[in-house]
């Protein structure tokens, strides 16, 4: 072959290649995201390198924010307490789409097929219901338990059969309102208690439970036979005898199951609660050094860590759940908010909000392994949650 048309192939050949090569591909099981609740920002990170890789703002007020993610855990819904609701491209670090859905909103959560995400408000009372591709209002269902009367809407969590179960705070019920076709929801009904104030679906599926903040008790309705309506669990835990001023209510969402035990922060006490999962009675109460607030479980269930209320909230405990009491504390930053564990648990990254940083530990030995500054930082969202029902 000539010279001049090796040439010419070579310059085919590198012209193909690099047409090839395009942009680097990757995937989103190990990325997440940092609310920056004061400016209005998220970091978003990467949970391998344990590092930040970007950074969005125009966000608006995300004191409270939480998010959810895509079945491919690209997208990220963040839900923001103004009201909005926005849609980010985590691979492009970008805003896809952003819509103002209410006034005051208090989270949300997406459906088993990752098809509709749903809002939940305080103003109005309620929820929304948007396609998760293009964030086209679907359907409403607005909190009216009374004639006139609304209610704010609290502990939405995502239920198998694109169903959503929440509760009414003001209105005292659990809703279940079932999205088969998103723009008719079918809703029942359950008397639930007085002020249910968060609430969560066990990672089966089955259960929704509201704690009550205006009585003794959590809430329960079984999802596999609403037609029992709600019962009444742990009817004398609640602030008891001795009560105490709750300076922050706890939070439902990291509640954890281990050798059939459930772990949930009791109101305005020192204490865990530990709950038999299949009769819901009382076994056990772990003191903690002060009133809970997320009550969280390594993936595996050996370990559940404990956040605090003011002024309490720079310390986090950490209970061995085999052995059935705090094994480790410490006080790892000012302000500890929101514990997110790395999928497989090796580590926890902790929002020190009053650090303006998050802090990442490991969890067997407790060393620190990394810090991300943040301003401000609160909850931490990563892609893992994806794949999991009831948040």
């Amino acid at each position: 072959m000539r010279p001049a048309v090796r040439l010419f192939f070579a310059f085919l050949t590198a012209t193909f290649l690099a047409a090839c090569a395009g942009p680097q591909l990757r995937g989103t099981g190990d990325l997440g995201l940092v609310i920056e609740r004061a400016s209005g920002h998220v970091t978003l990170v990467n949970t391998t390198s344990k590092s930040a890789y970007a950074r969005i703002g125009g966000l608006g007020d995300l004191s409270h924010a939480s998010a959810v993610y895509s079945r491919d855990g690209r997208y990220a819904f963040v839900f923001g307490r103004d009201g909005a609701l926005t849609k980010i491209d985590l691979l492009e670090a970008r805003i896809v789409r952003r819509v103002m859905q209410s006034g005051n909103a208090i989270g949300g959560s997406i459906s088993q097929d990752g098809r509709i995400v749903v809002a939940q408000n305080y103003t109005p009372g309620g929820i929304k219901a948007f396609d998760a591709e293009t964030l086209e209002l679907l359907s409403e269902v607005p909190a009216e338990y009374a004639p006139g009367k609304f209610s704010k809407v609290v502990g939405l969590a995502d239920a198998p059969g694109n169903k959503f179960a929440y509760a009414l705070f003001e209105g005292g019920e659990i809703w279940v309102s079932d999205f088969s076709d998103p723009r008719r929801p079918v809703t029942q009904r359950f008397p639930a208690g007085n002020q249910p104030y968060d609430g969560l679906v066990t990672p089966d599926g089955r259960h929704f439970l509201a704690g009550l903040f205006g009585e003794d008790g959590v809430a329960l309705v079984d999802l596999w036979q609403p037609e029992k309506g709600a019962r009444k669990i742990l009817e004398n835990y609640g602030r008891g005898q001795e009560k105490l001023p709750v300076f922050k209510m706890p939070h439902l969402r990291g509640w954890s199951v281990a050798q059939g035990k459930a772990h949930l922060p009791a109101i305005g006490r020192h204490e865990v609660l530990v709950v038999d999962a299949t009769t819901w009675k009382e076994v056990a109460r772990i003191p903690v050094r002060g009133q809970p607030v997320f009550v969280m479980a390594r993936p595996d269930g050996r370990q559940v860590w404990v956040n605090f209320a003011f002024p309490d909230n720079g310390k986090v405990d950490v209970i061995d759940t085999l052995a059935g009491k705090v094994v480790h504390t410490f006080e790892p930053g000012k302000g500890i908010l929101h514990m997110e564990f790395a999928p497989r648990g090796e580590a926890v990254w902790l929002s020190a909000r009053d650090d303006n940083k998050v802090v990442i530990v490991d969890t067997t030995s407790f060393k620190t392994l990394g810090e991300i500054a943040a301003d401000n930082p609160s909850g931490i969202f990563f892609t893992s949650r994806a794949h999991r029902t009831g948040l």
